[in-house]
């Protein structure tokens, strides 16, 4: 008779009783950074399964290996953009963790969470070795889940004096404020244009929701000496935008070379304006001290980053294991 085997299964509601904070979320990311850095990980480049129109919404499929965490994964991810119509968040996710050494299924976890969490811990990631460390002023444009988790994450590493907000969909702005606002415990400005809300800040975030490109975000609003992270899936930024950088940094250049789709720099990579040889580097490699982050409180630096998975197998683990020790999730069998 063959061996019994058991997977952990955590669902949505397991994941909120988990109640990771803040410190666990960004630890966990950061590690994984790291790992990357030391060249301990394997990236494969994300798939996209496009049902019908790419407008619509996708698929994405993400698959990694962390050797450090002795852990592989495959994250299976939708993007549709018209899920608030619905009720439901935009980004509803599965991340498959398994045994690298035999292929045993270890984990099957609810990673829409999941999947917010890591993108905010990862911009926070960014700010903490790219950002000046005085940073006072926030502007994130966007509303989405991911949003939730860049403001949410920054502030708990900067406290910021000023945060502003803006979307495109005024409900939907306003409600991001207002749940801002009550979660972090202090006001959240609320702005009716891309110009009111990036004039100044010193950390600049764009994770837009639009149909297709346009140049919203203007280069001439952009502070010198800002952080400035664009990673929304289609392009808001000028053509520009990289002529005033003095450094730029993207997560893995597997998902950033050219001739792939979808991604706020896209256009930027496929005419050379950002590729390895005008780009400092990826984010991993600061994070493992082999090349610098901010030297000093001049620079303007740019960080896009497109999503790995090994961020996404580095929070699930942090998950499975305070999941093992709290009893929180479900023991199933597989065979």
């Amino acid at each position: 008779m063959s061996q019994e085997l058991y997977l952990r299964y955590l669902n949505g509601p397991d994941i909120e009783a988990l109640a990771l904070t803040d410190a666990e979320i960004i630890a966990a990311v950061e590690e994984s950074l790291r790992a990357q850095g030391n060249g301990e990980t394997v990236i494969e480049p994300r798939m996209h399964l496009v049902p019908e129109d790419s407008s619509k919404g996708h698929f994405n499929i993400l698959r990694g290996y962390i050797k450090p965490l002795n852990i592989a994964g495959v994250k299976i991810v939708g993007d549709f953009v018209n899920n608030y119509q619905l009720g439901l968040p935009s980004e509803l996710a599965l991340l498959n963790l398994f045994d690298p050494e035999n292929g045993i299924p270890r984990a099957v976890i609810d990673a829409s969470a999941i999947t917010d969490m890591r993108t905010g811990a990862v911009t926070a990631v960014g700010a903490k070795y790219l950002a000046r460390k005085n940073s006072k002023i926030l502007a994130h444009i966007g509303a989405r889940g991911t949003a939730y988790w860049n403001v949410r994450l920054l502030d708990h590493l900067f406290d910021f004096e000023e945060i502003r907000v803006h979307s495109r969909r005024p409900e939907s702005r306003n409600a991001f404020g207002e749940k801002l606002s009550k979660d972090l415990g202090k006001p959240v400005k609320v702005v009716d244009t891309w110009e009111d809300c990036v004039v100044g800040a010193d950390i600049v975030v764009e994770a837009s929701r639009l149909p297709a490109p346009e140049p919203l975000l203007k280069t001439r609003w952009i502070k010198k000496s800002a952080f400035v992270v664009p990673y929304g899936t289609m392009s808001a930024v000028e053509l520009s935008l990289t002529d005033i950088m003095d450094k730029m940094v993207v997560d893995d250049w597997s998902q950033c070379r050219k001739g792939l789709p979808y991604g706020s720099m896209r256009a930027h990579v496929d005419c050379g304006k950002l590729s390895p040889e005008t780009a400092l580097g990826e984010m991993g490699e600061i994070v493992a001290g082999k090349k610098p982050g901010r030297e000093n409180d001049q620079e303007t630096i740019l960080f896009w980053h497109r999503g790995m998975p090994t961020t996404d197998i580095a929070l699930g683990m942090a998950m499975l294991e305070k999941a093992d020790k709290t009893g929180i999730g479900q023991t199933l069998r597989f065979r």
